[in-house]
């Protein structure tokens, strides 16, 4: 109940002022920004991102295929899933309907899921069935996972059920790529994988040629990008958003900007991201406006003091 009898004490006016001014403060106080470097464990070698639920991420570590997992808004984080033998991480993508991380094994041939929130291991799928492998990347849409393959002329499907969940037992299927698809024998195909919001296009690029395709997902028939005689060199990590295509183009220390047409059949590269930060980014994950690039500093020799990082830069 108010009682104007309190404004004739000078000692509780003052106090009164007092707390409404350090409301005031404190409530006009700037929220602190989102740290754009977030250094990973020394030595851990990471290659693939991953956004997961809320500000969480997940990075993943080639040699060991230990799973790193951090927060956008602190930059702070710790090992989630532990180095293992015959484990190996490139790719990653999670999966918010069930909170499962997907993860390629490079040269293991196979794919590796873990319990997002537990870091249990959920599966170990063998994918490949022919060598030289090198399975890189993953997209996941409403009812199959895609992995490519950088050394084979395919793509590794793994169907999901209904709700995303793994099925009982897990089935492979091999996609042969056709089309306008172009592999060059020896060298670094196929990396990154995109999907189209409803799952019925995929996009990937060609790291050697510096080629995008559309892929039919039940067909594996690829056609070619038109960048009006325009490539993407040293593409790795890609991530679509709308029409626009972000490549990493990883020795190259930028982000590709590839503006499609509305039936992804052609592309214009409008610009490209770079930051004084990166330092051989290899793979990209969006969080709101921002996008984040893993460090591989591929071409540094790695030892247990080598320093690795997240480099966040603003989406165009």
């Amino acid at each position: 109940m108010f009682d104007s009898r309190l404004f004739k004490s000078k000692p509780v006016l003052a106090l009164l002022v007092f707390s409404i001014l350090s409301f005031m403060v404190m409530g006009s106080a700037p929220v602190k920004p989102f740290p754009e470097v977030i250094p990973l464990p020394d030595g851990f070698q990471p290659e693939g991102i991953a956004t997961g639920n809320g500000t969480t991420f997940f990075v993943g570590s080639i040699p060991t295929g230990a799973i790193y997992r951090g927060d956008y808004r602190t930059g702070e984080g710790e090992v989630l899933v532990p180095a293992q033998a015959g484990h190996m991480a490139i790719g990653l993508e999670f999966d918010s309907r069930t909170g499962l991380l997907f993860v390629a094994g490079g040269p293991t041939g196979m794919a590796f899921v873990y319990d997002g929130e537990t870091g249990a291991n959920r599966a170990a799928i063998q994918l490949a069935t022919s060598t030289p492998t090198f399975v890189n990347d993953v997209v996941i849409t409403k009812d199959a996972a895609y992995f490519t393959d950088s050394f084979q002329p395919v793509l590794y499907r793994v169907p999901l059920e209904n709700n995303g969940q793994l099925p009982d037992p897990v089935v492979v299927e091999e996609i042969p790529l056709s089309g306008d698809y172009q592999f060059v024998p020896g060298g670094f195909n196929t990396n990154g994988i995109d999907a189209t919001p409803n799952g019925k296009t995929l996009i990937i690029v060609n790291s050697t040629l510096g080629t995008l395709y559309t892929v039919d997902p039940d067909t594996g028939e690829a056609t070619l990008i038109d960048l009006g005689g325009n490539s993407v060199p040293n593409g790795d990590g890609i991530l679509l958003h709308g029409k626009t295509l972000y490549v990493v183009q990883n020795a190259l220390n930028q982000i590709a900007v590839v503006d499609l047409n509305s039936k992804l059949t052609a592309g214009s590269v409008e610009g490209t991201i770079t930051s004084p930060y990166f330092r051989v980014p290899t793979t990209i994950a969006r969080f709101g406006n921002s996008l984040y690039a893993v460090n591989a500093r591929f071409g540094t020799p790695p030892t247990p003091d080598t320093e690795y990082e997240v480099v966040r830069v603003p989406r165009r």
